[in-house]
């Protein structure tokens, strides 16, 4: 199964007070390593963006008003994490939007089953400190430059990171025994087995090189 590393930026706080997702960012991994495909859109959410809100991700309503809806964006979303395991860092939050959305839309919600929550991970793991994702990035050396706003899709990236470093792992490397390539270069080496037939000029000249080089060793 691959794994989908999750995020979303919101005008608040609370689903159920009135606000809503203006973006959201999965990246999709096979044994943690990034496989290429992403899904990322910025939502219009039809409402005013608080200033509280602006200041962390930077999208304006008046930005944000020419993007599309989330009601044009779920099926695709839904597709792209169909079947997936979804690591999403603080996932109560996120998934209370998510499926919030997908109510009012009358579409399928996403499962926890489906779900790791990397907070709870952190926690778990190094209880009584900070685990947000920022003070994660720095307990692990992860850059954070780029991380000027809050960027659902630079939070992707950062997250998975993060989540390596909670699982102590190390990206898998290429595996010359495991993938086949070794046996494929074992069963190729008979082409590198030709015999070459020495003739008794070569043979003769040889002895008379190693005659004339013996005695210049004063070893």
């Amino acid at each position: 199964m691959n794994e989908i590393f999750l995020d979303t930026e919101t005008t608040g706080l609370s689903f159920k007070e009135g606000h809503r997702i203006v973006e959201i960012a999965c990246i999709e991994t096979k044994d943690l390593i990034p496989t290429g495909s992403v899904f990322h859109k910025l939502i219009n959410p039809k409402r005013d963006v608080p200033k509280e809100a602006f200041k962390i991700h930077g999208f304006s309503e008046e930005f944000l008003s020419t993007k599309e809806t989330f009601d044009k964006i779920a099926d695709e979303f839904l597709k792209f994490i169909e079947e997936k395991k979804i690591i999403i860092h603080n996932a109560s939050f996120d998934l209370s939007f998510l499926n919030g959305e997908l109510d009012l839309l009358k579409k399928r919600q996403i499962k926890n089953d489906f779900v790791i929550d990397s907070l709870e991970v952190a926690r778990n793991k190094y209880p009584g400190t900070s685990n947000s994702l920022d003070a994660l990035c720095k307990k692990f050396n992860i850059d954070l430059s780029k991380r000027t706003k809050h960027n659902a899709l630079l939070d992707c990236e950062l997250l998975r990171e993060v989540y390596i470093n909670l699982l102590d792992v190390k990206e898998p490397k290429f595996n010359l025994s495991s993938s086949g390539v070794e046996q494929n270069l074992t069963k190729n080496k008979k082409y590198y087995k030709k015999i070459l037939n020495i003739s008794d000029d070569e043979i003769r000249l040889h002895k008379e090189f190693l005659k004339k080089e013996l005695k210049k060793n004063f070893y």
